[in-house]
């Protein structure tokens, strides 16, 4: 078929079928689908929407342009998305507790984005951490040790890979057709039983209305579930920092501090457990949430999960030691100073993009594709919403690198927190679950 014909389809509001969109993709992924008729394709589905059936046709295609993985292993293959936000260090704590629990987790991650963080910027933060293996000897991490967090090697959905430049380009990237195809062809090409989607809503996510954060979590659902991958998605929180700190290292020390049991991490420790109860659940491990929750507790409390974890990083490259002497591994800021409050009363609102753009600007995020991280700098030791603070008091701990980034940060955050004189009605953490 002509891919003019499928463009003026897309453009006319006609469904298009499995085979077409299957054309496509392909041409999309072997080059004879054009830069400009990629570019009207993606304006057309922004401009009208795809039908539930042409988002799981194209996210299967898209899927299928590349390899797909089939597992040989004892128990089901799981994985979790999330949509980013600020101090989300969920994928370091879950992929080895769910490991821990009897699951396999081939997590694919991906690189920082906007004023998010990355999963793979702050594992490489750890000396000698690979992100890039071959194909074979990701699936024997895996099978051998219960999960591995890589980036995505060359044969994973390349017409995606191709279909998202274009859309960066052209001012599509929002669409939710087009994200939900792009998330999904990724994960599902990695061969899981169960997903869950975390969808995070709020000032240090890319989703701040709920409405339009509803309506992804549903797409992706109905997508994801009509490929036939079991798939639930929660809507959180992410008004604040969810880990106690941000930045690369910073979430490294964070995840290992939860993976040891070690209290202080309540708001990170309720995402992780409702994220993995969820996935145990829809992948057979447990049969309810009550139980699911109680086995990844028991895997944090009697030491498997960070064992796991342990295991994993010394497999991709890791210090065998990492576990127990982290702090002679891990960079440490040459400046470390409190930002404290300008006045008394409670904590009202924190701007997360604001966090987010201070640790760019201090050289923990990247400006431009390529550019060196200096994985020391974030912030940490972050006051909460609704609590009470004094005048001078810490709002947070800033980590540079120099006075001169001392100095940046301060003048960025001194946009980023309002208070009230009166106590602050809290967010729900976990907003909504999407089935």
């Amino acid at each position: 078929m002509s891919l003019s014909i499928i463009i003026s389809k897309a453009r006319d509001k006609v469904c298009l079928s499995k085979d077409e969109i299957d054309e496509f993709s392909a041409g999309l992924a072997n080059g004879l689908v054009s830069d400009a008729q990629a570019a009207a394709f993606a304006m057309a589905v922004c401009l009208n929407g795809l039908s539930k059936e042409e988002r799981v046709f194209l996210t299967l295609a898209m899927r299928d342009t590349g390899n797909v993985k089939k597992w040989k292993v004892s128990g089901p293959v799981i994985d979790k998305h999330s949509t980013g936000g600020i101090g989300d260090n969920v994928s370091l704590v879950l992929a080895p507790l769910l490991a821990a629990c009897g699951a396999y987790v081939p997590m694919i991650s991906g690189r920082g984005l906007g004023h998010t963080g990355g999963t793979l910027d702050k594992l490489e933060s750890i000396p000698g951490y690979r992100t890039e293996v071959e194909n074979q000897e990701f699936e024997r991490i895996v099978a051998e040790v219960g999960c591995a967090i890589v980036g995505a090697g060359e044969g994973i959905a390349p017409a995606d890979k191709r279909l998202y430049a274009i859309r960066d380009l052209t001012g599509t990237v929002e669409s939710v057709d087009l994200i939900t195809s792009s998330i999904l062809s990724k994960k599902l090409a990695a061969g899981l039983d169960s997903l869950v989607l975390d969808v995070k809503v709020g000032s240090g996510s890319f989703m701040t209305d709920m409405a339009k954060a509803r309506e992804l979590a549903q797409s992706l659902v109905s997508v994801a579930n009509g490929a036939g991958c079991k798939t639930t998605a929660l809507l959180t929180d992410m008004n604040e920092s969810l880990a106690n700190a941000a930045g690369n290292a910073l979430e490294v020390k964070s995840a290992l501090k939860l993976l040891k049991n070690k209290k202080g991490q309540d708001r990170l420790l309720e995402v992780v457990l409702s994220l993995g109860a969820n996935l145990l659940v829809t992948s057979g491990v447990a049969s309810d949430n009550a139980s699911g929750r109680k086995a990844l507790q028991q895997s944090l409390a009697n030491g498997k999960a960070v064992e796991v974890w342990g295991g994993m990083i010394h497999a991709l490259g890791g210090p065998h030691d990492f576990i127990d002497r982290a702090a002679n591994y891990l960079e440490e800021a040459a400046e470390v100073v409190e930002f404290v409050s300008p006045i008394a009363g409670y904590v009202a609102k924190v701007d997360g993009r604001i966090l987010g753009q201070t640790i760019i600007e201090m050289g923990g995020g990247r400006k431009k594709a390529g550019e060196a991280l200096d994985f020391s700098v974030g912030l940490d030791q972050f006051a909460r919403i609704g609590q009470k603070v004094e005048k001078g008091d810490p709002l947070l701990r800033i980590h540079a690198s120099s006075k001169e980034g001392i100095d940046r940060a301060k003048t960025l955050l001194s946009q980023a927190f309002e208070f009230s004189t009166d106590p602050v009605e809290l967010h729900d953490l976990i907003v909504e679950t999407v089935n």
